[in-house]
């Protein structure tokens, strides 16, 4: 893991520490992908924020949103001390993102599963404006269980939507357990393909691997883009790392905070 990782996930370390609460493991699989998108790829910034022409970016695992957080106010879009205030009353930052209350944030996320639908609205959208914008959409694998997410592909297919790029961040585990005990997903590049998408396979920590996939979207003239991130739940935190016990805590103890700033150190 390479610096500036390790500095996005001391961030997300210094939200957790001061909201005493978050999704853990579902943040730190998340690094890599928001990272890439947001240094490389997506042509938005605090100065362009409103302008119709910008790239969007859903983080349809809204419960993600600490990462998010960490790359918003890195990129300054809010000062990096709002971080510190996450889930205090009268933060800007809650458990879920808000969009019209956090700069950046594209879409009002949490209840799982709408995001593709959002995106594949502001892709039509961009379309019937004649605008190049480029809308990515990022699902959790637990979160591809709801129904709405194979309706919005269908649609997604049937209208050629090849500005809309959906990326799955694959790390095996939702909220009660392992994907493969709760509801396989697998074959999933399969399914994806058969409902008309160009589909992509990519390690989700791989940073020139990432790059060298989204900037190269779409990955089919006439398709929407589907790329599969394999990521590692709790990528950082060795304790963390594929333990269902760390999507959430309720509860996060100065004890616990020490253990992951030494975790970081260890990586």
């Amino acid at each position: 893991m390479d610096t500036r990782s390790k500095y996005l996930r001391s961030l997300i370390i210094d939200a957790l520490e001061g909201g005493g609460r978050g999704h853990v493991g579902s943040s730190l699989s998340l690094v890599e992908i928001l990272r890439v998108l947001y240094d490389e790829v997506l042509r938005v910034s605090p100065q362009t924020a409103a302008d119709p022409a910008r790239d969007r970016c859903i983080l349809s695992k809204g419960h993600g949103c600490l990462t998010l957080y960490a790359v918003l106010a890195d990129k300054g879009f809010f000062p990096l001390s709002e971080l510190k205030a996450q889930c205090r009353p009268g933060a800007k930052l809650g458990g879920h993102p808000e969009r019209g209350h956090v700069p950046g944030v594209e879409a009002s996320t949490g209840s799982l599963g709408h995001g593709l639908s959002i995106g594949i609205g502001l892709a039509l959208a961009a379309r019937m404006q004649k605008r190049d914008s480029r809308v990515f959409v990022i699902m959790g694998d637990g979160e591809l269980d709801e129904g709405s997410v194979w309706e919005g592909a269908l649609s997604a297919s049937k209208h050629r939507l090849d500005n809309l790029v959906a990326i799955v961040d694959y790390n095996k585990i939702q909220s009660a357990g392992f994907v493969k005990d709760i509801l396989d997903l697998e074959p999933l590049a399969d399914k994806w393909r058969a409902f008309g998408f160009a589909v992509r396979e990519v390690d989700g920590h791989d940073v020139a691997a990432l790059g060298d996939v989204f900037r190269n979207v779409p990955l089919q003239a006439g398709k929407p883009s589907l790329v599969i991130c394999h990521t590692i739940k709790g990528k950082g935190f060795d304790f963390a790392e594929n333990n269902p016990t760390w999507h959430h805590k309720a509860k996060v103890l100065p004890d616990d905070v020490a253990r992951m700033r030494e975790a970081l150190e260890r990586a």
